[in-house]
């Protein structure tokens, strides 16, 4: 396990503590959690990217027009 060091202004130190207080954790937990969420984020967004850049432009804007007429009438 690692340690890091952030520099936070004060105001948003104190905002991440009352967060903390709020869902009962502690400052720890909760940048572990929030790192935890970022990452989950990242992952899923490249996840995206690749399966985008594997399919067709095509196939996608077919899917699309399906969708604006359902959504449309």
């Amino acid at each position: 396990m690692s340690t890091l060091t952030l520099r936070l202004t004060d105001e948003k130190h104190a905002r991440l503590r009352e967060l903390a207080a709020l869902q009962g954790v502690s400052m720890n937990h909760l940048i572990d959690e929030l790192t935890t969420a970022a990452l989950a984020q990242h992952a899923a967004e490249q996840r995206f990217r690749r399966s985008a850049n594997a399919g067709s432009a095509q196939k996608g804007l077919k899917i699309l027009a399906k969708l604006d007429q359902h959504f449309s009438s």
